[in-house]
């Protein structure tokens, strides 16, 4: 239950500023969180690359207020886009962005969002690399599906994630499993109504498997974020039962969670993709790594008493 009071106080100035303030906060942010800037971040690709694994890049920030921030976002995405183009890292990291980072949420949002956001895409593309549009609470999601059906018209290989605990996913599922796209198939992190979400745990890894059997048994490419153990053992099965050789569908976790998991496999021969985030604001991206595991905040809680 305490999910979704950590989820609340995500978008609290007040608890910013304290949880910033804690003395225990960076030893667990670093756990997470990759670096600050391109340059600290490009050594964790290059090892993650000869471990066999690949990454996909967010740039943390979903605060945006005015164009100006958000045309400063779509910059920094351009900026890792051509490090990894100097690296040739093109192939080994793809790129997540947060449509909110791109002004969605302004005035005429959606326009602006796909102003933003279609330059990123097409310099990954230009590179030999793609881009997951991340899926936030369940009042953005028409924008973004609209947004990535019109980023597909010239570069299909873009991707979108969809969220299990969503009432409309299934819908959704069946949709992009036919268009022959990438998905990322996540629980979800937000706090949404019991109107338009499953609140029940159990309730959300039963969507989750109906909707992973859908895209599993579908003409798109599966990406199974996940860290749960029998989530990933019934992808592996269910994969085999439609037939799929192992480079026909990903794992992705998260940075800092499970390491062991991520090279186990990846020597199984399954492609393993880490979500890698960076960047100076970290306080959403953070606050939602804690509602999600329960053991994340206990680590939090034993970090600030242990540092205080």
């Amino acid at each position: 239950m305490l999910g979704p009071v950590i989820l609340a106080a995500s978008r609290s100035d007040k608890m910013r500023r304290f949880i910033s303030a804690a003395p225990g906060t960076k030893q667990v942010v670093d756990r997470f969180i990759a670096g600050e800037t391109v340059e600290q971040v490009v050594p964790i690709i290059e090892d993650a690359a000869d471990k066999g694994l690949e990454v996909t890049l967010d740039v943390v920030g979903e605060d945006i207020t005015t164009p100006e921030q958000a045309a400063a976002a779509r910059d920094a995405y351009l900026e890792l886009v051509g490090r990894l183009k100097e690296l040739g890292l093109g192939t080994k990291a793809e790129m997540s962005v947060k449509l909110s980072m791109f002004g969605q949420a302004l005035e005429n949002g959606h326009e602006l969002a796909f102003a933003n956001v279609r330059p990123v895409v097409e310099a990954a593309a230009a590179i030999g690399t793609t881009v997951t549009l991340d899926a936030e609470d369940h009042t953005t999601l028409d924008s973004m599906f609209a947004i990535h059906e019109e980023l597909r018209k010239d570069h299909p290989q873009t991707g979108c994630v969809i969220q299990a605990y969503l009432f409309r996913t299934e819908d959704d599922a069946r949709r992009l499993a036919a268009a022959g796209s990438r998905v990322r198939i996540v629980k979800g992190a937000y706090k949404e109504p019991a109107s338009v979400a499953y609140q029940d745990k159990a309730e959300i890894d039963k969507a989750y498997v109906r909707i992973l059997k859908t895209l599993m048994e579908g003409d798109g490419y599966p990406m199974i974020g996940s860290h749960d153990p029998r989530l990933i053992a019934i992808a592996q099965e269910l994969g085999r039962k439609a037939g799929r050789k192992l480079d026909e569908y990903e794992f992705q976790m998260l940075y800092g969670i499970r390491t062991d998991e991520h090279i186990r496999l990846a020597a199984e021969g399954h492609r393993m993709r880490v979500y890698t985030a960076y960047g100076t604001d970290w306080y959403g991206y953070f606050m939602r790594r804690l509602a999600e595991k329960p053991a994340n905040l206990l680590f939090f809680g034993r970090s600030i008493l242990t540092k205080g």
